[in-house]
């Protein structure tokens, strides 16, 4: 996506000057007598997101006023900008505020968000005005971060008919060729013959393959870090079919998988130490003769039998034999992200992704780089006595367990099975998706959680 970002300002170049509802009093009170009064007539009161462009004695453009939320450094916030691209004219413009680097940083990040449209289909949106680098904006980290989200995005936003489990792979390869990391790519009967069972059983329905893609990047020396995305790449349900409402959105489903290949583009432009691996089980759950049914019991790569209780919970089943391969080798961590149960979205919204943690230093990093990075996160807990609502009078494990409530819950204690205890792992429940557009977050496949986790990876090995 473009950013629209120059090196310098020029003679013409228009600033552009936040404001909140408790510094404009004094701004338009400082100001000469004819811009106060168009500032009055034009009603601005510098909510967050409004404007008021202000003319020249010749009816040009002198200045933007752009209204920003309180703060002690006004225009440094992550979204103070992001409204901007969308209504500036043509222009040069610069940002008059002393931010602080990592402010300067924040800002210019959001200017480049903000320049993301899914148009692959339709024609291109044309951004006009032209931004100076914020001083002190470190500008290889917005590229970086800006990039990472475009990737994600435009994997979760790409229809499942342009999308399949061959696509998601080569987009993994092009990733891995970018940075001369390898990858293998396990493929249909082979996952039976490498025993990965359960991601075979819920994708081998389909008349598109699924696939184990794996990818490996670093030195052998530096500590082992894994990510694991989910990557059911449509999710119609298998046999317990959704209903159409509910289908309407399972493009998404391969969400998880887009957050590991962002935060892994991150990890890798950004050369931090460490020995980094991906594990994406990319399927499409769908409906045949040979579709995996309740109350089947499947073999796992842990060796655990695990008793179908939904076919519409099949993202849980690929993660665990994932899983189970990502812990076989004893990482420093494992990060899973997946669109995993509607119950987080019930206990949670839509905006705040579900953080589960077996280890309270790692959950409290993730947090505070969340909350560090405008890219909140929310633990819930590991409630041990649920394990029992996963017994099965049948095999050792229910995928779905007893009862109705707890589900994001119990979802994650499924997955801790196929962790060993000495471990440290998290799990990201996340939605995936912006229901309506915001600046900087336009409607569609939306990166929830990954600015917290590069943040806590930086903080960590950096």
């Amino acid at each position: 996506m473009p950013f629209r970002f120059v090196g310098k300002a020029t003679p013409k170049s228009i600033p552009l000057t936040p404001v909140s509802a408790a510094t404009l009093p004094a701004w338009r009170k400082a100001a000469d007598a004819r811009t106060a009064r168009w500032i009055g007539e034009s009603e601005f009161s510098a909510a967050p997101g409004a404007t008021c462009f202000l003319p020249d004695a010749d009816g040009g453009l002198e200045r933007v006023l752009f209204g920003v939320e309180e703060q002690e450094v006004p225009g440094g916030g992550l979204w103070d900008l992001a409204p901007l691209p969308a209504v500036l004219p043509k222009g040069r413009y610069y940002l008059e505020a002393e931010l602080s680097p990592e402010a300067a940083t924040s800002a210019a990040t959001g200017w480049a968000l903000a320049h993301y449209r899914f148009d692959t289909f339709k024609e291109k949106t044309v951004f006009k005005a032209e931004l100076v680098w914020p001083d002190g904006a470190d500008q290889d980290e917005v590229r970086r971060l800006a990039e990472a989200t475009g990737l994600a995005r435009d994997l979760i936003n790409r229809p499942a008919n342009d999308l399949g489990p061959e696509e998601l792979a080569d987009a993994a390869s092009d990733l891995a060729k970018s940075y001369k990391a390898k990858i293998e790519i396990i493929e249909g009967e082979a996952l039976l013959a490498e025993n990965f069972p359960m991601i075979h059983a819920v994708g081998r329905a389909a008349d598109r393959a699924p696939r184990l893609i794996d990818i490996r990047w670093g030195k052998k020396s530096h500590p082992k870090v894994t990510i694991v995305g989910k990557g059911v790449i449509f999710d119609s349900g298998g046999l317990d079919i959704k209903p159409a409402a509910g289908m309407l959105m399972m493009k998404k489903d391969m969400g998880g998988s887009a957050h590991a290949l962002g935060l892994a583009k991150l990890v890798m432009d950004a050369e931090l130490p460490v020995r980094l691996r991906v594990l994406v089980p990319a399927v499409e759950n769908a409906i045949s003769g040979n579709a995996f049914r309740p109350m089947d019991i499947l073999p796992s790569r842990k060796g655990l039998t695990v008793e179908v209780g939904n076919t519409d919970a099949e993202g849980r089943l690929v993660l665990a034999d994932a899983l189970t391969e990502a812990d076989s080798e004893k990482p420093e961590m494992i990060l899973d992200f997946a669109t995993l149960t509607g119950a987080a979205r019930v206990a949670l919204g839509t905006d705040l992704p579900a953080l589960f943690c077996n280890d309270d230093a790692l959950a409290a990093d993730l947090l505070e780089g969340g909350l560090e990075t405008r890219d909140a996160l929310w633990r819930l807990p590991l409630h041990k006595p649920y394990r029992e609502m996963l017994k099965s009078p049948n095999a050792d494990l229910s995928s779905t367990g007893s009862g109705g409530y707890g589900g994001a819950i119990t979802a994650a204690l499924f997955l801790e099975h196929f962790v060993s205890s000495e471990t440290r792992w998290a799990h990201v429940d996340v939605m995936a998706w912006n229901l309506k557009s915001r600046p900087g977050r336009p409607e569609g496949g939306e990166v929830m959680g990954i600015r917290a986790f590069y943040k806590m990876l930086r903080k960590r090995y950096g």
